[in-house]
């Protein structure tokens, strides 16, 4: 049995969460769920988006299985997500693309994993007026060479463990020659250790551009916290949109799920939201615990349903009527 704690989230969270956990526990898997609240119904309910209670649950059970959190722009509380990942040193964000045979893109056969630094870089919030007005203001990138050495080190793993053949380190360290440069020097010599593994060097904006252009070159890809976050945004447009993507946020241990995209509120409620990311990430967790034929299990069932193309949501098939939760016994339905 494995303890895992459960932040439904805000929005559509609830929603995609249930249809998720419906699935993931008629996966096999033997799950305890620890009930959680964060984000903005936390908030209110209590006056903090991050309860003393949701901290202590995730420390007790160190894995976390998390629904999309609001976070407003601008102004109102920090983004939950980098709360969390700074206070269980989340330092590796991964987020797989892969191409859906039942989702038509402008683009077949993609199949890239973003690993992403989690914790430095301009994402650190290091940042402050330098006038009076507040007409001034100063954001610090912090890069170090143990982070930098970590997230490498952990993209090449990835890949040996994957049977994946190439790791390409994205950077800007042609401008950037202090911060990025230490980033690509690092990288650089973590590669030298992985002989077995094709390594390549990419400047960051060439990158995206070679991204949209022939996504096939590209493999594993580690980068730093920002320039990761955009990369991870690109990938998903490649194979149909935020909507089909998973996150995993993984520290020494401790480890966190999740959809990647945002809590949507315009549609709460109305059991149209897609939960294919959220539980793609369900499948992430389940190898995360040890779960494999659970995984491999939950994973196909999922494919099966979205690559038919006919108990999907709405935004998968425009002419269909299924609704969240009945995708979900779809999936499970496709499981039996």
């Amino acid at each position: 049995m494995h303890n895992v704690t459960l932040i439904k989230g805000d929005g559509i969270g609830p929603s995609i969460m249930e249809a998720a956990v419906a699935v993931i526990d008629a996966s096999g898997a033997k799950i305890n769920w620890h009930l959680a609240e964060a984000g903005l119904t936390a908030f209110e309910q209590t006056g903090t988006p991050l309860p003393e209670a949701t901290l202590a649950s995730i420390a007790e059970t160190r894995v976390a299985f998390k629904g999309p959190l609001t976070t407003m722009v601008g102004e109102g509380f920090r983004s939950i997500n980098v709360e969390l990942r700074k206070t269980y040193d989340l330092y590796a964000n991964v987020r797989p693309a892969k191409s859906w045979n039942g989702v038509k893109t402008r683009f077949e056969n993609v199949d890239i994993v973003i690993v992403r630094e989690n914790t430095e870089g301009l994402y650190v919030g290091l940042e402050h007026y330098l006038s009076p007005k507040k007409d001034i203001a100063e954001s610090l990138a912090v890069i170090t060479r143990a982070g930098s050495e970590r997230i490498v080190e952990y993209a090449f793993k990835y890949a040996r463990d994957n049977q994946r053949k190439k790791v390409t380190v994205c950077h800007k360290a042609n401008i950037l020659k202090f911060s990025q440069g230490l980033f690509l020097n690092t990288a650089r010599e973590v590669a030298a250790k992985y002989p077995d593994i094709e390594f390549d060097e990419k400047i960051i904006d060439a990158a995206c551009m070679h991204m949209v252009m022939k996504p096939e070159q590209f493999d594993v890809v580690v980068t730093t916290n920002m320039f990761g976050d955009i990369l991870s945004d690109i990938t998903a447009g490649l194979v149909g949109g935020l909507g089909l993507i998973p996150g995993a946020n993984i520290g020494a241990d401790a480890a966190l799920f999740e959809a990647v995209h945002g809590s949507a509120p315009d549609i709460a409620g109305k059991n149209i939201a897609n939960p294919v990311a959220v539980m793609m990430a369900g499948v992430m967790m389940l190898n995360h615990l040890g779960e494999h034929e659970a995984a491999i299990r939950m994973q196909n069932a999922i494919e099966k349903v979205v690559n038919e193309g006919i108990y999907v949501t709405p935004d998968l098939n425009p002419a269909s009527t299924t609704g969240t939760k009945e995708m979900g016994l779809a999936i499970i339905a496709a499981m039996e």
